[in-house]
């Protein structure tokens, strides 16, 4: 075992064991959310709709491995592994906190994977609600398969009090035998939605079913199925943990598109840009061309750039992104990195899709900016290295400081992206 990573799980053991203290001496609830997909959206709309009614404390990004989900319950950033004294001096503000009365009534905590067994770490944290979003495709050069990929996802039903389902995303097979509760889009789970309206791409006019007969109608500034299914899920844990229908509905006022996340820019020449940029799947990028699809638009460009991390079905599941571009709703497809141009571009060329490809998402961008005109709507949606579909969004906005809501924009991921394109930035 190197430095670092002896170092790291030393740091991990003692955090976790302040942790473990912390829920022992105070009565607050912990809610987790886990999933292939979906997770840091559906942790912030929770978050932000439990924050109307309760002091909640949360990460806006995603902090959501070993190191750092102790950091969001303590209310701290992470510092450089290598930083002693940063570390120093979290554990003795952590120490301090330890004997006083904690300050919040919820923590909202993301639980990452990204190979099997990482999942039971958490074990120690005993949610009293986790939410699992999805089991589908990820990391798959780790996972290998669909069925290893449930069962690390299904991991945390062990450790937790209540267990809150999306079954539209999870098969019946991968579900777990012990009890669980249910959300759907469909009826026919514990809580669902009776009815859906789109507001173009302003948001959703949702009709929420709870259990024992309650209903919540309101509008929220979500976009598409993924959107719906977010919103509810928020709905759904407010219900469990016990919050009147007027706190959830004031607290969904508050959720809204956070950045690389179905966020909605203002594009040149009166064109909208739909971002979608903080990373894809093959379920991700279908749900964000759907949105495209819905929208009340003159002239529909998708930029689609690689999925990364895929394994050995990468170029199966690219072709299967490029045979769902419908030529009758995208009059173009710019596709970013060479595993898009490989599989994506000839699939949706052959479906009748006019498609150009990149390897660079600035390059994309110069070549999408010429298409602008009032009317037109853009989707961007890509993984993060070798594509950074985000950066093709910057020649398109029409107020170029909007660019600060873009996600990856700090100083390591702008050397980073320079190293990976030099010739463009």
């Amino acid at each position: 075992m190197t430095l670092k990573k002896m170092g790291k799980s030393l740091l991990c053991s003692l955090l976790e064991r302040q942790v473990r203290q912390l829920r022992q001496n105070n009565d607050f609830k912990l809610v987790a959310v886990s999933g292939s997909v979906g997770k840091t959206s559906t942790k912030l709309a929770i978050a932000k709709t439990l924050s109307a009614t309760k002091k909640v404390i949360y990460q806006d990004g995603n902090y959501n491995d070993r190191l750092t989900v102790p950091l969001i319950l303590f209310g701290h950033i992470e510092p450089g592994i290598y930083n002693v004294l940063a570390w120093f001096k979290i554990l003795r503000a952590n120490k301090r906190q330890l004997s006083q009365r904690y300050p919040y009534d919820v923590a909202v905590v993301e639980l990452g994977t990204d190979a099997p067994g990482q999942l039971r770490k958490f074990g120690y944290l005993r949610p009293d609600v986790t939410v699992i979003t999805a089991v589908a495709d990820e990391h798959m050069s780790q996972f290998k398969t669909l069925e290893a990929v449930a069962k690390e996802e299904m991991v945390p039903v062990e450790f937790s009090r209540q267990v809150l389902l999306n079954i539209d995303d999870v098969a019946g097979q991968y579900r777990p035998k012990s009890a669980f509760s249910s959300y759907s889009l469909s009826k026919g789970a514990d809580y669902y939605i009776g009815s859906k309206t789109a507001r173009s791409l302003q948001g959703l006019r949702l009709s929420f079913r709870l259990p024992g007969g309650k209903r919540l109608d309101t509008e929220v500034a979500v976009l598409g199925e993924q959107g719906a299914k977010i919103a509810l899920a928020a709905v759904a844990v407010g219900d469990l943990l016990g919050i009147a229908e007027e706190g959830i509905n004031k607290g969904l006022k508050a959720v809204t598109p956070v950045a690389g996340r179905m966020q909605i820019l203002a594009g040149k020449q009166g064109s909208l840009i739909i971002d979608d940029t903080y990373n894809a799947s093959p379920v991700a990028v279908k749900a964000a061309l759907d949105v495209l699809y819905d929208s009340d638009a003159k002239r529909r460009i998708a930029i689609l750039g690689s999925m990364n991390e895929l394994g050995a079905d990468s170029p199966k599941m690219h072709r299967e992104i490029g045979g769902y571009c419908d030529p009758k709703k995208l009059d173009l497809v710019v596709t970013v990195g060479r595993e898009a141009a490989k599989y994506i571009s000839p699939a949706a060329e052959k479906q009748g899709c006019i498609v150009k490809s990149f390897v660079s998402p600035y390059e994309a961008g110069e070549h999408v900016v010429q298409q602008l005109q009032t009317g037109v709507v853009v989707l961007a949606k890509g993984s993060q290295d070798g594509v950074f579909a985000e950066e093709a969004i910057k020649p398109l906005l029409a107020n170029p400081a909007q660019a600060r809501k873009l996600v990856r924009q700090s100083s390591y991921w702008l050397k980073r992206k320079k190293q990976q394109f030099p010739a463009n930035t």
